[in-house]
Parts: structure tokens; sequence; C-alpha cells
């Protein structure tokens, strides 16, 4: 063994020593409870030898801290940071410092497990609180979730609650409006064909020409466009339409609410509350709707509730464990959704507040004024006559145009009509403003920042139609306006923390699906620059470590799974059995069996299984098991033999909910696949 080597297992050996919580002593007295001679005993007593690979993986030398970090560190030198101005979703951002590093880079915050037990999570609970006020508050309805995943999947849910609760019971149409982002209708069109909807695009004004259940709006539209809905809404209402929006929160700050134009459904991305873009999320999505919709919903709600000594105690007044107990019938899959992502937005709400929050929109508003003005002085066209912080433009010169912002390191957005997009956020300066002339205009212009800015000031802005700009309060509760101090909020965030379950308190034997078990040094990297800041419609050239940081994680999950290929996009455990339900799906229709379309699943799976299932369209029959909670494998061999014509698939929890390996799974894959699953 050389001495190189010697050192990588000496690293490898110490980081396992530091990050296994229990020493050899603690081991040994968990092995002599539990029956075992050793940890090899162990994994064999509990692993059935059937499943056990018979070699060992193939996915390289395991290294130490140091050359682990050093090795991101290289691949994290491979992203080109530009500057963005792509929008469509994804916005730079501030992360308050506050909030960074007594939240974000705080284990007592990203190691809690997600509030199942509520007596416990007292303090996370009160953030999300906090989240689903700020998401009320702007959107100016009555009811809103405690985050979903993200605003594509977000819109998906909006349309199947819509379908729920429209009383157009005939209809069986949903409407998109052919300006929202690309993301969101790409999502939107699969979900529907899972649920068997009808969707149609077309411009907003003609969404009254048909029979809908529900339609979909995104306020402001994809080129930048603020649009005043209200008579709109009004006649989709009256055509028992139910009416959904992708909005803006940070626009929201400045304009009029969706809720006050009519909406039934607001929705969106509160990525632009201080979190960083990472390349497309993770990011937690805001859901907010009229409180007659409030048992449709998806998602966990946190309500207040008072013992009978009047103390104040929060809970989850509606969520969705209740697919523990409606299963198929559940409104939704999703379990848990970005929570520290929307803890981070709340949290970037209080710190800020209703001032700075208006401060911060405002500056981004007048700066796309002086864009825009500049712009138009030199006789190019905008696409966009109103905007908040998106500027269009129509007939320039996009090669020359992209050629000069690559040089000068800037992403614009180019559509597939050559309208060049230019969206601004709060990290956007005058000397960026300045940047971006060049880039348009080439140099020679002439344009002074200083003075556009001037002449906008002396005439006001007419970016936002009077009749949209916001005139009701927000964010008026007392949270909002007390901790606008480092100080106070640091105090605040220690407040909520120290109510709360975590790692850096005890171990939690509560879950499987949270980050409580990584090391400080797995979770540095991710507030990098190189990987926080990158936007995920930025050219490939530029985010070549994503790039290499993903195929390598491929190769190794393939490696580990023994399968051919890997999808790593879905942003939840839950959104990948929709995703390995549609899988399944596809394959079918390529054979000519589409018409298999039965899920078997046994009986103590988690919740999120069956309804899994529901929304990728398939029917659920539940199979038996034993006392244990093991798969009886007789009732499952009866029904998958009466349901072979139509027997799509098996999905099972491995190891199984209560935390077996059950022996029996090899021939549970040889009953499914028999009979043509």
């Amino acid at each position: 063994m050389t001495k190189q080597t010697l050192t990588q297992l000496e690293q490898h050996e110490l980081f396992l020593t530091r990050h296994i919580g229990p020493n050899a002593e603690q081991q040994q007295e968990m092995l002599n409870f539990i029956g075992a001679e050793s940890l090899e005993d162990l994994t064999a007593q509990t692993v059935p030898g059937k499943i056990r690979l018979p070699q060992e993986l193939t996915i390289g030398e395991s290294c130490g801290e140091a050359e682990g970090i050093a090795y991101i560190r290289n691949i994290a030198n491979k992203n080109k940071v530009f500057k963005s101005y792509i929008g469509m979703g994804y916005y730079g951002v501030q992360v308050p410092n506050v909030i960074l590093r007594n939240v974000f880079e705080n284990p007592g915050w990203y190691t809690a497990y997600t509030p199942y037990q509520p007596e416990i999570a007292q303090g996370r609970l009160e953030a999300i609180l906090n989240f689903q006020q700020v998401s009320m508050d702007l959107t100016g309805l009555d009811l809103a979730s405690a985050s979903l995943l993200d605003e594509a999947t977000a819109a998906a849910e909006a349309m199947a609650l819509a379908k729920r609760v429209s009383k157009a019971k005939k209809a069986n149409t949903f409407f998109v409006a052919d300006d929202v982002f690309p993301q969101t209708l790409d999502v939107v069109k699969t979900r529907a064909e899972c649920f068997g909807f009808d969707v149609v695009v077309g411009p907003a004004s003609e969404a009254v020409n048909y029979e809908l259940f529900g339609a979909l709006f995104q306020y402001t539209n994809r080129i930048g466009q603020i649009t005043d809905y209200t008579e709109l809404f009004a006649q989709l209402r009256d055509n028992k339409v139910i009416v959904t929006v992708a909005a803006d929160i940070m626009s929201l700050m400045l304009l009029k609410s969706p809720g006050a134009m009519g909406a039934d459904v607001v929705f969106g991305s509160a990525q632009r509350f201080g979190v960083p873009m990472g390349y497309g999320g993770p990011h937690a999505a805001f859901f907010v709707a009229r409180d007659e919709h409030k048992r449709s919903m998806p998602g966990r709600i946190i309500g207040v509730s008072k013992d009978t000594r009047g103390n104040k105690a929060l809970r989850m007044a509606m969520q969705t464990r209740e697919q523990h107990i409606r299963r198929e019938k559940a409104n939704s899959n999703i379990c848990t959704a970005q929570i520290l992502l929307a803890n981070m937005a709340s949290f970037y709400a209080v710190f800020h507040g209703p001032q700075g929050l208006k401060t911060i929109a405002s500056r981004i508003n007048r700066l796309a004024d002086i864009l825009a003005a500049g712009i138009q002085a030199k006789g190019l066209t905008l696409a966009n006559t109103t905007w908040f912080d998106t500027i269009s433009v129509k007939g320039a010169d996009v090669a020359a145009i992209n050629a000069r912002a690559i040089a000068a390191q800037v992403n614009l957005r180019i559509d597939a009509d050559g309208v060049l997009g230019i969206s601004l956020d709060e990290t956007t300066t005058r000397e960026d403003i300045a940047v971006l002339f060049d880039v348009i205009l080439g140099a020679g212009h002439g344009l002074d920042v200083a003075a556009l800015d001037a002449d906008i000031v002396a005439n006001g802005s007419q970016s936002i139609p009077q009749a949209l700009v916001r005139q009701d309060a927000v964010l008026t509760h007392p949270t909002f306006n007390r901790y606008q101090s480092e100080t106070e909020m640091m105090r605040y965030i220690k407040r909520l923390e120290t109510k709360d379950l975590a790692l850096n308190h005890s171990m939690i034997s509560l879950g499987s699906c949270t980050m409580k078990l990584n090391a400080a040094v797995e979770m540095l990297p991710v507030s990098w620059p190189e990987f926080a800041n990158m936007h995920p419609f930025c050219p490939l050239d530029q985010a070549q470590g994503y790039t290499h940081l993903i195929n390598e994680l491929s190769e190794y999950l393939v490696n580990i799974t023994g399968y051919d290929a890997v999808c790593i996009q879905p942003n939840s455990g839950a959104q990948g059995e929709y995703a390995g339900l549609l899988a399944i799906k596809k394959y079918h229709e390529s054979r000519g069996d589409a018409h298999r379309d039965i899920c078997l699943i046994p009986q103590s799976a988690h919740g999120t299984n069956p309804a899994s299932a529901q929304l990728a369209g398939m029917k659920v029959v539940v199979t038996a098991c034993d006392k244990q909670g093991n798969v009886d494998l007789e009732d499952l061999r009866a029904k998958a033999s009466e349901l072979a014509d139509n027997l799509s698939c098996i999905m099972i929890t491995y190891p199984s909910t209560h935390g077996v390996y059950e022996e029996s799974i090899r021939e549970v894959c040889e009953i499914v696949h028999q009979y043509g699953g």
C-alpha cells in the first residue's frame, strides 16, 4: 500500500468516526442488545442474502474532508457565473447575512424533521405561519398552504383543484394563456394528460370562447406585460370557470393583487424572497385560494390553537397526512415541500418588513424604467407597454447583441420569435444598467443613467397602470414590523430555533426524508456563488461544473441501483414516485398496452404511494399484509392473476414502511412480471 493511499484511507476513517454518531463502545453495546457479533453480522441478519451485491461498487475511491472539499471546489470553478437577466421565474437575490448564517447554514434549522410532531416544532411552525401570512397578504386571498414544491408543479396542483371544485361539471378543458412561462406549460400538459383533461393554449382574451372548468394566467407575463384581468376574470367566473394565476411575489408589493381582480387561486415561486437560484432550485412555492376551496387545497396548512388554559399553540390544521386516511382519494401527493426554503423566504419578509420590501420592488421597477427609457430613446421598440421588472425588445439585431452580451459576461433571454428579454432583480445596479446600454446599443450611445433617472423622477413613471397600482396595506402584523435590525432578527430566529428538536439537540428517531445526517462539509458548497447564483436557463457551456456533478451522480446511482439510466429531476420523494409511474405508463403505451392502468400497493405503504398513482391516472388496488406488515404473497398472487389483463405495476417501499428488508421481495417482483406488470 502506497503512502498516498494510506493517507486517503486514514482521512476516510477519520471522516467516518467523526460523522457516524455512535462510537465503538456504543456500537458494541447496541450489538450486544440486539444479539449480533459485529456490524457485518447485523447486516447479514437484516439484509436478505439473495438481494446483496456479490461484488463491490465501482464508484471510485473515497477521500477525506480536505480532499473532498477541494474536489468540489474544482468542480465549482468549472461554472461561469455571468450576470443573469433571463428571468422567467428565476432571479438574482441578496440573501441577508443574518438569514444565511442563522438559517441556511444552521443545523438547528436544516436538520429539524418536518413538523409531523408539532409539539417539538413550534419554532418552524411559526416561521411557516409567517410564510402563509405573506402569501395571503400579497395575493389578496383567504387561505394559504405551508408551501409547495415549485411554481410549475403548483400550476398543475391549481389545475387539479379547479377540476375538483368547479361547478362546470361537464367541462373537461383547462385553458392556459400563451404568455405563461414555458416550463409551467410543460408540467401542466403532462399532468393534464394523466388526468385525461384537454388543454387549450391561446391569447388570454380568448379564454371566454371555450367551455372550461379552469384557466391559468401569468401576472406579469413572460414578456413583462402587466394586464388588468378584472373584467375577464368576472366573465370567466360567471361561466363557472375557476380562475388561477401564477404571480411574481416581488411585483405584488407594487401591483393590485390577483385576489382583488377576482382570481380563485394564486400561486408562484417564493425564490425572489432571499433564496438563491441554485441552477433551478429547490425553491418553495406559495399557494393561496379562496376559503370555500380549503378542503381541496394541496399541501399543509398551519393553524393556531389555544389550550384549555388559553395558551397558544401551532398545529397542522389541514395537511396531507390525510393521505394516510384518504390514500388514492387524497387531493395531492405532496407531503412536505421545501420547508427550509419557505422558512428563508418568510424570514426575508420579516427582516425587510413591508417598507423594506416595497423599497426593493420600487428600486427594481425604477431601474427597469431607466432601461426602457434609454432603449426607446435610441429608436428600439418594446414588445411590452407596461412592466414591473422585465423589458422585451423586438426588431433588434439579436445576434450582434448576444455576442456583445457574452463578451460582457451577461445572459439575456432570446425568445423563439426573436424578441429580446431583460429581467432585472434586486442585485441590479445603476452600473449594470450602463453595461446593458452598451450591450444592447453598442458603444457610443451617449446615454447617461443619472440623467434618465432624473427625467423619470421629474415626469413620473407610467410603467405600472394607475388602475393596477397597489392601494391596500400589506404585512401589517406586528411580526413584520418588529425585527428590522440585525440584532433583533438574530434573536427572533434563535428564539424560534430553540423551540424545535433538531440534530443540534439530539438524535431524531422519526423519518428519513431530511438533511439531518449531512455533515457540515457536505453542506458548505450549497451557498458558494458558483453553485448558488447559476440561472437554470443559462447556456450549457457556462454550467460545466453542474453538468459534471449531474453526470457523476447519475453514474454513481446507475452503479448503485443496477439500472440503465437515472433521472434526477424530481424534486421530492413523492415526485420521484410520480415520475417512476409515468415512465411505467409510457412503457406500456409504447407496447400498445395503454389499457394497463392498475397499480398494486401494499396495505402498509406510505400514503403518498396511492396518491401518486392516482395523479398518474392509475387505479389503485390494495394488497394485504400480514400482522408484521409484510406483503401477503398469496393475496398478491391472487390479485395479480385476477387483474392480469390490466395490471400495470406494483409500488413497494424497500425497505418497507416499518423498516424491514422483506425476504420475499424477489418473489413479489416475479409475480408482478409474470402477469404483465
